[in-house]
């Protein structure tokens, strides 16, 4: 190996990274509310179906605009009302669908559609918080020239150093769709599969995201088998 090859992984190592685009979050922010927009009345929180989603749009379309213009607190900010706007409208379906069960308000398939509705949402919310807490959130994480302190071990992280150069893993940092696996993982097997969590906050979102999803399948299971 030459003298100029063996400085080049150095100097990869130091490339800085790609920003992590945006748009996967925005996108999972627009499916809540279509998912919230869809739920019988009887779920919905404060009053007719457009006003949760019309609250999410009037902090989304802010958020953005903060974002490309480098008002990175502000975004934060905006951010975290949006996640709790979302998953406080979330929580509060679960709970008023739960009590519509022995009320027999709503037929057994809206009731099927709705609590599969909601263990989606649970995934998609999540991941959102997910996404922006760890390290920082996603602003603070595109400082880094490398992902390699958070509130979660995600496997990249785990590598090698030599390794990760050799499969070009140097500059690994996680985006929104690692988060969303987390997520869906947490809810399909109760537990942390490749991804555990580090910090208590991670630990008590885990387990609470765990629950509300045991509670959706739980009523999905009930009631599959009225049905049958």
């Amino acid at each position: 190996m030459t003298q100029a090859d063996s400085k080049t992984p150095q100097r990869d190592a130091q490339m800085p990274r790609v920003s992590e685009p945006r748009w996967p979050a925005a996108l999972a922010m627009l499916a809540l509310g279509g998912l919230y927009a869809g739920l019988p009345p009887s779920l919905l929180v404060g009053g007719p179906r457009w006003v949760v989603p019309s609250l999410m749009l009037m902090l989304l379309v802010p958020a953005v605009v903060t974002h490309r213009s480098g008002r990175h607190r502000v975004n934060q900010l905006l951010g975290y009302a949006l996640n709790g706007v979302v998953t406080l409208a979330m929580i509060v379906s679960l709970w008023l669908l739960i009590e519509a069960l022995p009320a027999h308000r709503e037929t057994s398939v809206q009731l099927l559609l709705s609590a599969a509705g909601l263990w989606v949402a649970n995934i998609l919310v999540f991941a959102s918080w997910y996404w922006r807490l760890d390290a920082g959130g996603p602003h603070a994480r595109a400082l880094t020239t490398a992902h390699t302190d958070g509130a979660f071990l995600f496997p990249q992280m785990a590598m090698d150093p030599q390794v990760k150069i050799a499969t070009g893993e140097q500059s690994w940092s996680p985006h929104f769709i690692d988060y969303l696996f987390l997520a869906f993982t947490t809810s399909t097997a109760f537990s942390p599969t490749d991804t555990p969590p580090l910090s208590r906050w991670a630990k008590v979102l885990m387990m609470l995201q765990s629950m509300i999803s045991l509670l959706a399948i739980a009523l999905l299971a009930g009631r599959a088998i009225n049905i049958l």
